[in-house]
């Protein structure tokens, strides 16, 4: 009866959700350096007013480390029953080239079934859609299954940075029996997934110096070096023509998977014609996947290096020069039994080893990012397959991701392996991080319900 009343409180107020997001788009939230980080402290005050209007308490706004803000809320009314931490971020990636965009990023815009805009998808649609499922049962009946904790994080697209600040000062509010993030995505539009599996991150910038300043190529061309020229070689000694990482060590600790691992896999619908198109790539551009990995066992279950950026000069104001200096972000994608420290000492060491003599090479490590796994064997999971299927009207698949979260690792250690239920609403067609980033919303009107449902299935868990 309670859950009835607050699916039917949701129907009656889906309309008000939505606008709910759009509020939240509107903001442009973007937490990395050089943006105007006031809208971040001013998304953290919109989710603060949203968690109060949801019937939450002790609704605060927690700043941790000179750090973005983080929100928190919490009800505890169920005496005697365990309690579900929810996690989701309200920091976006920046817009990347306006010029690309076919709508305003922060002017929320509906085409068809789609919500465009920048954060549509990642992650306010996981912020609203907790706080939704929330709202739905205290304004219906004034109580929940089971005690519920929403953390909702303001720096989840820079890494994280603060995460273990926030786990030491915060950890005895934060502590709960279960948790369930929203910030992953379904297999597809239409087939909700629950992810098992993150891939982690090492992330550093190298500039590579040659010059005190730039100088014409036509009058000292020859005897000067150029660093883009050494950076570029530098790059090209990463990876094989296949993309393989060539940093001795990288695969040492990677396991291959088991046949069985591999048969789920495969038995997972997919062709390359939309996966290409999906993926957004050129007519005529080859694949780097290799005779013994599929595509999703590369993204999923394997390590991969990334060139997020390179500059020199730019553009728009390119001239007849030889450079100072080059600049690039490299990243590697790591996966379970891969050690960060390991993996980014040797690709330190490769890229000094690899810079031309006489050419400066400075590396600057950004915040490393762990892998995470987990075992689907405890009840939670079962609950979050009963409660999927209630709210899409099919089962969910298990998968990989290839992205990673901050999040996920340290807090399920410090809630002593507490289970951690991965969902979302992201699908191939999402574009998170590129420009036209949408959100399919049936998909995100199912999730709401998948959760509502989810709260009183984990209620049934035996203790």
């Amino acid at each position: 009866m309670q859950t009835q009343k607050a699916l039917e409180y949701f129907e009656k107020n889906y309309i008000n959700f939505l606008e709910d997001l759009k509020s939240l788009v509107r903001i442009p939230s973007i937490s990395a350096s050089g943006f105007d980080h006031k809208n971040v402290a001013s998304s953290a005050e919109a989710v603060s007013a949203l968690m109060k209007e949801s019937g939450l308490g002790n609704v605060e706004i927690l700043a941790v480390n000179g750090g973005h803000p983080y929100t928190y809320g919490e009800w505890l009314g169920k005496k005697g029953a365990k309690t579900v931490l929810m996690y989701a971020h309200h920091d976006v990636q920046p817009t990347g080239d306006i010029s690309k965009w076919q709508t305003k990023p922060f002017e929320p815009e509906l085409k068809g079934d789609r919500l465009y805009g920048r954060g549509a998808a990642d992650d306010k649609a996981g912020v609203v859609s907790t706080i939704a499922s929330v709202a739905s049962y205290l304004k219906s009946s004034g109580e929940l299954p089971l005690n519920v904790k929403i953390i909702i994080e303001g720096e989840e697209e820079i890494g994280s940075e603060n995460l273990p600040h926030l786990l030491n000062q915060y950890k005895e509010k934060l502590m709960a029996d279960y948790i369930i993030l929203s910030d992953t995505g379904n297999y597809d539009i239409g087939i909700p997934a629950v992810t098992t599996q993150l891939r982690g991150i090492v992330a550093i910038d190298i500039t590579v110096s040659a010059l005190k300043q730039p100088m014409h190529s036509g009058m000292w061309g020859g005897p000067l070096p150029d660093p883009v020229q050494a950076l570029a070689k530098i790059i090209a000694r990463l990876t094989d023509d296949r993309g393989k990482i060539l940093i001795p060590g990288v695969y040492d600790d990677v396991t291959e998977l088991s046949t069985v691992e591999k048969k789920k896999i495969q038995d997972l619908p997919w062709n390359e014609k939309l996966f290409r198109e999906q993926a957004c790539v050129l007519e005529d551009v080859e694949l780097e996947h290799d005779t013994e990995h599929s595509p999703n066992e590369q993204i999923w279950f394997r390590p991969s290096l990334s060139v997020n950026a390179i500059q020199a000069s730019s553009r728009e104001q390119v001239s007849n020069i030889i450079v100072d200096s080059a600049w690039a972000h490299v990243g590697i994608r790591i996966v379970p039994n891969m050690d960060m420290n390991k993996v980014l000492t040797s690709l330190t060491n490769f890229l000094h080893d690899s810079a031309p003599k006489g050419l400066i090479v400075e590396i600057k490590p950004h915040t490393s990012v762990s892998w995470w796994k987990t075992d689907t064997k405890h009840a939670a999971f079962k609950a979050a397959k009963m409660a999927i299927e209630k709210g899409y009207g099919r089962e969910p698949v298990f998968i990989g991701s290839g992205g990673s979260i901050g999040f996920v690792e340290p807090f399920t250690r410090a809630l002593n392996d507490a289970p951690a239920i991965l969902v979302g609403v992201e699908d191939p067609q999402t574009n998170a991080h590129s420009w036209n980033e949408s959100l399919y919303l049936p998909d995100w009107r199912k999730c709401i319900i998948s959760t509502i449902h989810l709260f009183a299935e984990l209620a049934r868990i035996k203790k």
